[in-house]
């Protein structure tokens, strides 16, 4: 059975820091492009981050310098570094696993970015 667990979410203060992580089962994990999205309340669910198979990472241009995707594949999870968090911020952040073939999706976590 294919899951994707996210975890890490929260409430922080502007400037703050999270650590999000995605935990994989079920599925051949080290061969699966692993993206983050988000999606605010009322705005479209858009892609936040990405990390290939190779490891090679891109994002969007909102969150660069300030996120880090990495994964680790004997542990079958994906984290998100998230640093100087902003308002803007605030989004459900789920997991997505991607192959030519299937693609996966996490229940979500949630990010609340507020004094």
């Amino acid at each position: 059975q294919v899951q994707l667990v996210e975890s890490g979410g929260g409430l922080v203060q502007p400037g703050g820091s999270l650590r999000l992580s995605c935990a994989a089962s079920g599925f051949r994990f080290s061969s699966f492009v692993m993206r983050w999205y988000r999606q605010a309340p009322g705005k479209e669910r858009e892609l936040v981050a990405a990390i290939s198979a190779g490891g090679t990472t891109r994002y969007a241009d909102s969150v660069k310098a300030r996120f880090t995707i990495s994964r680790d594949n004997a542990e079958n999870t994906v984290h998100l570094q998230m640093n100087s968090l902003k308002p803007e911020d605030t989004a459900v952040y789920y997991c997505n696993a991607d192959s030519p073939k299937y693609a996966y999706w996490g229940q979500g976590t949630q990010v609340t970015v507020s004094s």
